[in-house]
This record gives C-alpha cells, sequence and structure tokens, in this order.
C-alpha cells in the first residue's frame, strides 16, 4: 500500500487540498497517510481534517499521525515538505528589523534578506527530514513545497542521497491566468518556462500553433491587464518575456522597483503582502477548527498541485508534464551556473521525475537570474559550512538593498536579524563571530 508522508501537515488548509486531490484519484483511495507536525493542536486538527476529507471523498485510507517524525516515516513512498520554520513570528521579523532602516519587502520568501534568513532556518530542518529519510525510507521521493524551495532543493540534493523535488504552482497558474487575459482555453496552450524557482520566464507560448506573444504585447501595451500586474508587465516590455511569478514577488528580485517610492504607487505594489497572507491563514485554522467543532461542512476545492499528479502518475504508469525544481546538473539551462537549483519541464512516468534540457535563456533573462543564484549558493554555503560570515555576505547581495545602506548598515542589520531569530536558528549562527 502506498505511503504518503505529510511534514508540516499542521499547515491545515494546504494539508487538506492535497488530500482532496489525492483522494480524488480512485487508485489512491486506501492509501496509508502520515502527518507530521511538532505543534500538537495543529496536529490534532490536521488528523481531524484527514479523516473528514477521507468521509467527504467516501474514501478509506489508513491514517496516521505522530509529533515524532522517526513514527512516521518508516515504509513512507513519497515525503511531502510543507514546514514554515518560525512560523509567522519569524516571518514578522523578516519584515521588521529591515524596516528599521527604510527597507521594506513583499513576500520576502525567496531571495533578498527575508530569503537568507528563511533559509538559515529551514535548511537545517530539511536536512534533517532528509537524513532520517535516509535511514527509515531512503527510496521515498521528497516533494518540497517550502521555501526558499531552491535553497533547499539544494542543499537536500548536494548533502544526502535523498531524491529530491521542488514543486511550485506559479508557473500553472500565470499560464492560467494569461490564457484567461488572452481569451483562449488554458487546457490548449502550448508554453515552456525556464529559470529558477519564482524568477522564471515563459520562453513559449503558443495556442494552435499561434504565437501568442503578440497578442500579450498588444494587451500589455494597451494596459489591457490586471491592476495587479503591472511589475510583470514592465518587465515583460523592457526584457522581452513574461516572468512566470507574480508581480509582488518580482518587485523584490531586482533593484529597479521597491528602492524608488514613486513607483510604488504607479506599479501598484504591495509592501508587506506576505504578512497580510499570513494573518488570513491563521484565521482559516482557527475557522477550520470552529467548523470541526459544530460539525460543518468544510470548504474542499481542487487545487491542480503537482504532488497528486506526480504520485498517481508514477503509481499507474501514465505520463504527465509537469514543471520541477532539480539540481542543474547536465545543464538542463545551458546559460545558468553549473551548481544550481534550476525550474524546468519534466517528464512524469512510472520510472519517475525526468527533467528536460531546454534551450540557453536569452541573455536578458539569464543576466537577471544570475546574481540570485550566487546569493542562493552563499546561504547554502553558509548552512552547510556553519559559516556565519557566508549569511551576511549573502544579505549584502540583496538587490534591494543596492545602492541604499552602506556595508556596515547591512552588517548592522543582519547583526540584529541573527539576535532577534535565535531561537529557530542553529546554534552556529548566532554564536559570537571574531571582531571584523
Amino acid at each position: 500500500m502506498t505511503k504518503i508522508v505529510i511534514v508540516g501537515a499542521g499547515s491545515v488548509e494546504f494539508t487538506r487540498n492535497l488530500l482532496a486531490d489525492f483522494l480524488a484519484y480512485p487508485e489512491l483511495k486506501d492509501i496509508t497517510v502520515g502527518l507530521h507536525d511538532i505543534d500538537p493542536d495543529r496536529l490534532q486538527t490536521a488528523e481531524r481534517v484527514a479523516r473528514w476529507t477521507a468521509q467527504h471523498f467516501d474514501a478509506h485510507p489508513h491514517i496516521e499521525a505522530s509529533l515524532d517524525r522517526t513514527d512516521i516515516l518508516p515504509g513512507a513512498d513519497f515525503v511531502i515538505n510543507t514546514v514554515q520554520v518560525g512560523g509567522y513570528a519569524a516571518t514578522q521579523v523578516d519584515f521588521d528589523i529591515p524596516a528599521r532602516y527604510g527597507i521594506e519587502y513583499t513576500i520576502a520568501d525567496t531571495v533578498g534578506v527575508g530569503g537568507v534568513m528563511r533559509g538559515v532556518r529551514s535548511i537545517p530542518v530539511m536536512l534533517e527530514i532528509a537524513e532520517q529519510m535516509e535511514q527509515y525510507c531512503p527510496n521515498a521521493w521528497l516533494l518540497n513545497y517550502t521555501n526558499p524551495m531552491s535553497m533547499l532543493v539544494w542543499a537536500a540534493s548536494k548533502a544526502t542521497s535523498i531524491r529530491v523535488l521542488g514543486l511550485c504552482h506559479s508557473v500553472y497558474w500565470t499560464i492560467h491566468e494569461i490564457s484567461g487575459w488572452l481569451g483562449v482555453p488554458f487546457e490548449k496552450v502550448q508554453y515552456q518556462t525556464a529559470g529558477i524557482n519564482h524568477i522564471a520566464w515563459i520562453i513559449k507560448l503558443c495556442y494552435n500553433g499561434e504565437d501568442l506573444y503578440p497578442l500579450l504585447r498588444q494587451k500589455v501595451e494597451a494596459g489591457d491587464i490586471p491592476e495587479d500586474d503591472r511589475v510583470r508587465a514592465e518587465l515583460f516590455r523592457r526584457f522581452g518575456y513574461y516572468p512566470t511569478e507574480s508581480s509582488e514577488h518580482h518587485s523584490e528580485y531586482s533593484s529597479y522597483f521597491l528602492g524608488h517610492p514613486e513607483l510604488i504607487d504607479r506599479l501598484n505594489i504591495p509592501l508587506r503582502e506576505y504578512l497580510r497572507r499570513c494573518q488570513v491563514n491563521i484565521g482559516e485554522f482557527e475557522d477550520t477548527k470552529r467548523r470541526l467543532d459544530a460539525g460543518e461542512e468544510l470548504d474542499i476545492q481542487a487545487t491542480s498541485e503537482y504532488a497528486a499528479e506526480i504520485i498517481h502518475t508514477m503509481l499507474t504508469g501514465g505520463t504527465t508534464q509537469i514543471v520541477g525544481n532539480v539540481m542543474n546538473e547536465g545543464r538542463l539551462i545551458p546559460n545558468l551556473q553549473a551548481e544550481s537549483c534550476v525550474e524546468v519541464p519534466c517528464l512524469v512516468n512510472g520510472l519517475g521525475v525526468h527533467p528536460t534540457p531546454v534551450d540557453p535563456l536569452p541573455t536578458q533573462c539569464a543576466a537577471l537570474i544570475h546574481p540570485l543564484i550566487d546569493q542562493q549558493s552563499l546561504t547554502v554555503e553558509a548552512v552547510l559550512e556553519q559559516d556565519r560570515e557566508k549569511i551576511y555576505q549573502a544579505v549584502a547581495l540583496d538587490p534591494v538593498l543596492a545602492g541604499r545602506l552602506t556595508l556596515d548598515q547591512i552588517w548592522q542589520m543582519t547583526d540584529e536579524l541573527l539576535e532577534a531569530e535565535a531561537r529557530w536558528l542553529p546554534a552556529w549562527a548566532t554564536a559570537p563571530v571574531a571582531a571584523r
């Protein structure tokens, strides 16, 4: 019997939707589901949600739950990581301390100050999960949804023998949205994207063999796009290709936007948007508990997440294509760094996941990605080598800080971040360093 373990199952909304995707497949209705979280209340709620979801789909999975991962991992075929180390409290620090220096962000979970701090918090946990898998389920796939995606996949791939695949829904929903703008059915759009997670580009976009880019450019030039997509539209106008991630993400991946107050309103950039999203998620958790206690129905929504599609395809011997985050082995993207985690098309079948090489990215698109990979590389090195000084160096590569803070200020800000987040960090990251 197939066993799927969800680590970080206390993110109950995501857990419920994942289970809904799994149990909607007839072939997966009798799977074993393992649930793990370190928060007893959230784990208990996740187990209740899992049982309610199974009943909703008239499915009969075997459900296990434990605060101890080593109780849950044995026999797993797939382990799904959704852990957010430090939760909302750590995320708040990622925003508040840079704000004291006049630096504001929108999401802060991929690169920049927030991405580095998340990486230093999360990579040790990711490695612990992968190392436990080496002991208890060495042949299982580790499917990662946690950010910073590239750093976590990179670290686990480099330091352990576990097969790791990073999954993100941004490409799927970007193509879905663009199809709606252009008035063409999503199911018949052919596309190819490539880059790194959250910073990839639509290289090909066609419908019935016809290039859709001229129509998309016409829409952009006419301003006929959603109000929340102005940053991406500006990047498209200037660099010739449409990004695959939201405008609020892209506003903090270069020095062109957040450092210029006049652009915040004109391009409709939602500062601190992720904090508001976190608050909504906290509210949803409390509402889910209330509904369960009251015996009310829960909302079930198909999410089209890749994890269910991948697992179903592998088990049934079918074939599907997804977008995955993997190491750039064999130079899947020739003009990105050889050691990097890239986001490329992947073929999935009964034999596993097979990343597909793509042509070199347009030079201008690759050039925007290169420095972000360097920052990811420094963060991964910092954790694997337990080198605190590299945390500061990684933060200093944040494009939003370029020309806005001195190196003294950046080092001071990083000191404050490490001190404020000490309870979520490994001991080496908070130990005093020699005077500079």
